[in-house]
């Protein structure tokens, strides 16, 4: 009788991509603040995920991260944080980071990382723009922007569809 898997085998070569991503970042660090905001939404979907068996975004979390730290860069002390969230998800990789770091004793006797919640507000929001219940574009705004500011700028981004129209109503 042949048995089934549950997984894929297939899978484990995207696993071992972001492995080998991940321990190239520890040749890029850099001095100035890097991706901070990511690292923070990060390690929050991390510690929100993670007590609900949500192992898959927390995972993903992980590869957000990396995606951008790979275009901002990030200090030692963000890598030291990021080591202590990978470290349930890949335990080796991370031993091996965390001591290449510089520290003694083990990743997996360390506090999980914090987050702060400043760093999690977004500067921008981006809102889709619809016109009879069709999105037809989208524009980026402040995200403290006032009503106001915010139908000016939807206004001018589909500004060609709408000449010669009446705005019904804006919501």
């Amino acid at each position: 009788e042949v048995s089934s898997y549950p997984w894929n085998p297939d899978a484990v070569v995207g696993v071992r991509r972001f492995i080998e991503r991940v321990c190239r970042l520890s040749e890029k660090l850099v001095e100035e603040e890097g991706s901070e905001p990511a690292l923070h939404r990060a390690i929050k979907k991390m510690s929100d995920d993670i007590p609900k068996l949500k192992f898959n975004t927390a995972i993903s979390a992980l590869m957000i991260f990396v995606n951008e730290a790979e275009k901002s860069g990030m200090t030692k002390d963000q890598f030291s944080r990021f080591v202590r969230a990978l470290a349930p998800f890949a335990p080796h990789v991370s031993e091996e980071l965390w001591e290449q770091l510089g520290n003694t004793g083990s990743v997996h006797l360390e506090t999980w990382p914090t987050y702060e919640e400043r760093y999690l507000q977004d500067d921008t929001v981006t809102i889709a723009i619809q016109i009879d219940g069709k999105t037809r574009g989208e524009v980026s705004v402040a995200a403290d922007a006032d009503k106001e500011t915010v139908e000016a700028a939807a206004r001018e981004a589909v500004a060609a569809r709408l000449e010669g129209q009446k705005v019904a109503r804006v919501v």
